[in-house]
């Protein structure tokens, strides 16, 4: 068992800018964090950049810059279509998100391809850990499940990085590591934590189911042949009310519609008829008519849940005030309107430290309705915290890859 003491933990600082020179918009986002630390600046040991990918091409450049401006802080980020930070969105314009931590030496580890993350599920050594990866890795699923047995609580959370461009993440350990680090090109990155360290973390999801959910009771591979002992085809096809008779009114509906996957032992659906945490969307990629199935974008295996469902705005955005409320009732127990925007010292803000967030590239201000509406329903919600994060193409929670989700992890000031 760990023997760790728990830590009180100062608010992070966090900037965001935008302009077409990367580092001119490094060098007024530094500013910002000035301006925020004072005096402080030097206490800072970890820090993350997230960056669109305009400005891909000059990760080396930007790491470089953040090294000469805080030479003793450890890096990490990556990069994506867009970015995010406090209750503000940069979609397909150059732009970075800064924030930095004051976190205890020993509280936190770097790791990499180059250099592994360590196993701390004996000792308790490593609780949870962010991970960057490349969705195009071999046999990314099987390495996040190894990843999150490294961890104590079984725990990890971030996503896969997106661009148009170079696909990379930052990795660098602050001075007197035993490896440098430096940009990444593939494989996972990330960094992991110390149960010293406060930690809440929440999935949201963005997809309604459309029906009820079946029990898979037969498959191959990623192919589902049965549903509740019924030609898997033929469920699929009468609760979407179609057929294949008229492929010009059927394809539409088809293309809309997606699978939502859950575990054996979980519970598909919950909070009335709405996606639990452990619901994995993944997009239906072909039909199977000679066997009755169809094909999903994912391996399926007989006892899984399955429900079909679609992209929904208004679920969405009812999940994500949710897990909102969720947030705040576990860091205010006793205030009765957990719903309500911080507005004194019991609430919310006074309790986070900093805040990442991850959410997919399909999601944002264009399927929310609003430039930037997604954050600013977060910030409504916990009030202006320090926020970081990225638009990713996959979501990762606990040892699952997401799709259309968002996962929101706060640090608390304490444990």
């Amino acid at each position: 068992m760990s023997t760790t003491k728990p830590c009180v933990v100062p608010a992070f600082w966090h900037a965001h800018a935008t302009h077409p020179d990367p580092h001119m918009a490094l060098a007024l986002a530094a500013a910002q964090i000035d301006a925020q630390a004072g005096a402080e600046r030097g206490r800072a040991t970890l820090g993350w950049l997230y960056f669109s990918d305009r400005y891909a091409p000059h990760a080396e450049g930007l790491l470089a810059e953040l090294r000469q401006r805080w030479p003793t802080v450890a890096w990490v980020g990556t990069v994506g279509v867009a970015i995010c930070a406090s209750g503000v969105e940069y979609s397909d314009e150059p732009a970075l998100a800064l924030m930095l931590a004051a976190l205890p030496p020993g509280s936190f580890t770097l790791y990499s391809g180059e250099h592994g993350l360590p196993s701390g599920a004996g000792d308790g050594s490593v609780h949870a850990a962010l991970v960057h990866a490349d969705g195009h890795t071999p046999e990314l699923g099987e390495l996040i499940h190894e990843l999150a047995g490294r961890t104590a609580s079984g725990y990890l959370f971030g996503g896969l990085t997106s661009s148009r461009t170079r696909a990379v993440q930052l990795c660098a350990p602050a001075p007197g590591s035993s490896w440098g680090g430096g940009v990444y090109e593939g494989g996972v990155s990330g960094v992991a934590f110390g149960p010293e360290l406060g930690l809440i973390s929440r999935v949201t999801q963005g997809c309604q189911p459309i029906g009820p959910s079946h029990r898979i009771t037969k498959a191959e591979q990623n192919i589902v042949l049965m549903l509740d002992g019924e030609p898997a085809l033929d469920v699929l096809l009468r609760e979407l009310g179609i057929t294949l008779d008229e492929p010009r009114l059927a394809l539409p509906v088809l293309r809309q519609t997606l699978a939502g996957l859950s575990d054996a032992a979980d519970e598909s659906l919950s909070r009335g008829g709405q996606f639990g945490a452990d619901t994995r969307v993944r997009h239906l990629i072909g039909l199977d008519p000679g066997r009755l199935g169809f094909a999903v974008a994912d391996r399926v295996e007989a006892g899984m849940r399955l429900a079909f469902c679609q992209r929904h705005v208004e679920a969405a955005r009812r999940d994500l005030v949710r897990i909102c409320a969720e947030i705040r009732e576990e860091l205010c127990p006793d205030d009765p309107d957990t719903l309500s925007a911080p507005a004194d010292p019991a609430d919310p803000a006074a309790h986070i430290a900093g805040a990442i967030y991850v959410s997919c590239n399909g999601r944002g201000g264009a399927h929310f309705g609003a430039p930037s509406a997604e954050l600013q329903l977060i910030r409504h919600a916990l009030g202006d915290v320090p926020l970081v994060g990225f638009f990713a193409g996959g979501e990762i929670a606990r040892h699952h890859l997401y799709g259309y989700t968002g996962v929101l992890t706060v640090f608390t000031r304490t444990p």
